[in-house]
């Protein structure tokens, strides 16, 4: 039957959302906590994990920029030494230096040897170490990009997991309904039937009917546990704790934009967003590459006081220092070309990347359009499934009447009943259906507050 095969498919798709969710065995019932849509996407947003992995890395890369801007600070450095000489360092001097038979091989010092001291740098002019730290404002751009586009797919991800929720419910209401409709034709036929009106057919037919029904909303309930399941695990909540929608799917209704001019803005989307950063990361890696041809300058000092003895009279040593400043010029040369090809590797990364860029586009695109289209179809389905709901009303009454007075049958009233049931699964799925594919194209946008919460 259709409506059988719309249940189904209901059932389905939220089973296929959270079927891997286990609801958890033996544990007692609980008053549910009431949460509204909005309050779910703020809990979300506070305690889900990729959300705090996220800004998680917007701090690391924070230290990141202050460990480069260290760089720029002078470095000071401490060292110290001891050495015992078990044969004393050789000088050789020239023959006849001091006079007749002096020169040569001579041994000098004594057996034990201090040094202590302290060293300063100071960069002067590295240019490579601007450059990182440009590339470190990149990096951190890439990060809060990241975590903005987490949220955005969290936020989209808890919004329809609730409608799906709420589609479940509405279509559990719809089939509890038309479960009493039938059961209340069960007993009016099984009276009619005792009393010779009815035939035993029309009440096996009113039987069979009720017993359809029942399979279905069992089906129903189960992928309404799963679903709850995946709400509570993006909301990072114990998967036994029982959360209940304070809306109904009817409500969204007054929230439907029918303004048919809207505008594909995808300066926000954030997987061009994404993209973009990185193009950034690999332009400033460029010159960080580019910038290692420029010589650099940096300033140094150093103080040293040393002493030696053959005894370990520490204090009646001779400590002399010295010390002294001066700067450094590194000029690069040659380096065997691993520079050049260096830079074409990221030239290379950055022609790649430009061309995924222009793909990205274009399918990123191409989604935008599409839940544009599902929302204008969606529209308009919930337009003619409202009117078709309204006629299926009026059509089940009539059925009702006439057989209540022996003018209809028994395949009409199933007949009517059927279709009240399927429109109003139907209008049930066509406001589904829209405010999903009004998250799908928020979602695309790069929007963070997303349609109405």
């Amino acid at each position: 039957m259709k409506f059988t095969a719309l249940i189904c498919g209901a059932a389905l798709s939220l089973a296929a959302t959270a079927g891997w969710a286990q609801q958890p065995a033996g544990s007692a019932p609980v008053r549910p906590i009431g949460i509204t849509l909005e309050r779910a996407v703020e809990i979300a947003l506070d305690n889900n994990p990729t959300i705090r992995i996220a800004d998680m890395e917007i701090q690391r890369q924070n230290y990141v920029r202050k460990e480069t801007r260290g760089n720029l600070l002078p470095t000071v450095s401490g060292s110290g030494s001891y050495q015992y000489n078990i044969m004393n360092p050789v000088m050789f001097l020239p023959a006849d230096i001091f006079g007749p038979g002096t020169g040569g091989a001579m041994r000098m010092g004594f057996d034990n040897s201090y040094t202590g001291g302290f060293s300063l740098s100071l960069p002067l002019y590295v240019p490579t170490l601007y450059k990182t730290l440009q590339l470190n404002d990149e990096q951190m751009r890439a990060a809060v990009e990241s975590a903005r586009a987490s949220k955005v797919t969290l936020t989209a991800q808890v919004k329809k997991t609730c409608y799906g929720i709420l589609l479940g419910e509405s279509s559990l209401d719809v089939l509890k309904k038309n479960i009493e409709y039938a059961r209340l034709i069960v007993e009016t036929t099984e009276n009619s039937f005792k009393q010779g009106i009815v035939s035993e057919y029309d009440l096996i037919t009113a039987q069979v009917q009720l017993s359809n029904l029942a399979p279905t909303m069992i089906q129903i309930e189960n992928s309404l546990k799963n679903a709850r399941l995946l709400l509570n695990m993006l909301l990072s909540l114990p998967l036994d704790t029982p959360l209940e929608l304070a809306e109904d799917l009817y409500g969204y209704t007054d929230y439907i934009d029918t303004d048919p001019s809207r505008e594909i803005d995808l300066s926000r989307n954030t997987d061009l967003a994404l993209l973009d950063a990185q193009a950034g990361i690999l332009r400033k890696s460029y010159e960080i590459q580019r910038a290692q041809r420029i010589p650099t300058l940096a300033a140094m000092g150093s103080y040293q006081v040393l002493s030696q003895s053959n005894d370990w009279r520490i204090g009646h040593y001779q400590w002399k220092g010295t010390a002294f400043v001066g700067a450094q010029l590194s000029v690069p040369l040659f380096a065997g070309f691993t520079k050049n090809n260096k830079e074409r590797q990221l030239l290379n990364s950055m022609d790649q990347l430009k061309v995924q860029r222009g793909y990205l586009e274009e399918n990123v695109n191409v989604q935008a359009r599409g839940a544009l289209d599902d929302i204008f179809r969606s529209q308009e389905q919930m337009k003619a499934n409202e009117t078709a709901l309204e006629q299926a009303r009026k059509g089940y009454r009539i059925a009702k009447t006439r057989y209540d007075v022996g003018a209809g049958t028994i395949v009409e009233l199933n007949s009517a009943q059927m279709a009240l049931l399927q429109a109003d699964l139907n209008y049930s799925q066509s406001i589904h259906d829209y405010m999903s594919a009004q998250t799908d194209f928020d979602q695309v946008l790069g929007k963070e507050e997303q349609g109405k919460l």
